[in-house]
């Protein structure tokens, strides 16, 4: 016998195959339910909340970000932004200078001050002096002259001696 003889309906033999493999299939299936059912079970419940998550989250996208559309509607808003931008850092900048300028005047003077200590200390040699008694002297007038104009210094004669005089 061929297996073209049949004819279309394929006989009996295959109608017996398709439900054969039907039941198959549903044995198949129950014992799968039956051994992984809650694994499943919990596996889809997991995946449909994770579905609703993520379109909500791209549901609220669009209008978490409205100070963007905003910025592309109003651009004399932008505009003004950037200029005032554009100031505040021009003002710093200036500022900045301003500061550069007086520690480079102070570095200058603090130059000047070691050019005339070095001076002093090298003529003091060449007169046979002490340089380092001179260097002292030229320190004290510094500061003598610095602090008579923000205090007056206390005499010791006020002072109570520490031994009685017996």
């Amino acid at each position: 016998m061929e297996l073209g003889d049949g004819g279309p309906a394929g006989g009996p033999g295959t109608a017996a195959l398709g439900r054969g493999g039907l039941e198959v299939l549903q044995h198949t299936v129950s014992s799968l339910l039956s051994s992984y059912g809650w694994y499943i079970l919990l596996a889809a419940v997991a995946i449909f909340l994770l579905i609703q998550k993520v379109s909500q989250s791209l549901a609220a996208r669009p209008s978490s970000r409205p100070g963007a559309a905003d910025a592309a509607v109003e651009p004399d808003m932008v505009v003004r932004r950037q200029e005032a931008l554009a100031a505040a850092r021009l003002r710093m900048q200036e500022e900045l200078n301003a500061q550069a300028e007086r520690y480079k005047e102070k570095q200058r003077q603090l130059e000047e001050e070691k050019r005339r200590q070095k001076i002093a200390m090298w003529e003091s040699m060449q007169e046979g002096k002490s340089y380092k008694g001179n260097l002292k002297l030229n320190q004290q007038e510094v500061e003598s002259g610095a602090s008579t104009s923000s205090a007056v210094p206390k005499s010791k004669q006020n002072k109570k001696p520490l031994r009685g005089g017996g």
